[in-house]
């Protein structure tokens, strides 16, 4: 039996979600939480196999509460439970450990798949953010040699400062090309940005 708690404001949703996994036989529900305070509580006391999590909590960052769920009880699943579909989001959410992405919109028959899914050990991104997802990492990521060239470097390790040997650059133009870098890649730190580089065979 999976052990699922919810976590989200809306309680009219939350009273939808319970009843609609009273039909299944292999889900049980948990527990309920309509803000982050009562998610912490809550876990403190129990840890579900999932959780449906809102990503916009009147209390808290979901995304930053995702990661911090995840730092504490590594073995829970968290499948994000929003209305946002933005690409930058989705991708916020599952750098910080999110095993699936499900909008409020998608069909009862493919969130109860989701939480199944996630149980599992797997990924699971509902049809429309699956296809967002797929349609933006086929985009061509166009940069200029001497971006191709920083950004070598910076998975190499180098730093700022020898960047700035290497390329016979100032150190402020360095700081200047690794931010647009960071801009056009959608990155929000280094660590992911070497990250996107190396599995989108940048250099």
């Amino acid at each position: 039996m999976i052990k699922l708690c919810i976590v989200d404001d809306h309680r009219v949703l939350v009273t939808g979600l319970v009843g609609l996994f009273s039909s299944s036989t292999n889900i049980q529900i948990t527990g309920t939480a309509y803000n982050a305070k009562e998610c912490r509580l809550m876990l403190s006391q129990q840890q579900p196999d999932v959780i449906l999590l809102d990503i916009n909590l009147p209390d808290a960052n979901g995304t930053e509460l995702c990661k911090e769920i995840k730092t504490k009880y590594p073995s829970v699943k968290i499948i994000a439970l929003t209305s946002y579909s933005e690409y930058t989001v989705v991708r916020q959410m599952l750098e910080n450990g999110a095993s699936g992405y499900v909008l409020k919109n998608a069909m009862p028959d493919e969130i109860i798949l989701g939480v199944e899914t996630v149980a599992e050990g797997n990924q699971f991104l509902c049809d429309e953010v699956d296809m967002l997802m797929n349609s933006r990492s086929k985009l061509q990521i166009w940069l200029t040699p001497r971006e191709k060239e920083l950004l070598g470097h910076i998975v190499n390790g180098y730093t700022n400062n020898e960047i700035a040997d290497k390329m016979y650059l100032g150190i402020e133009t360095v700081n200047s090309y690794r931010k647009n870098l960071l801009c056009k890649l959608g990155a929000r730190n280094t660590a992911i940005l070497v990250k996107m580089a190396i599995e989108e065979k940048l250099i």
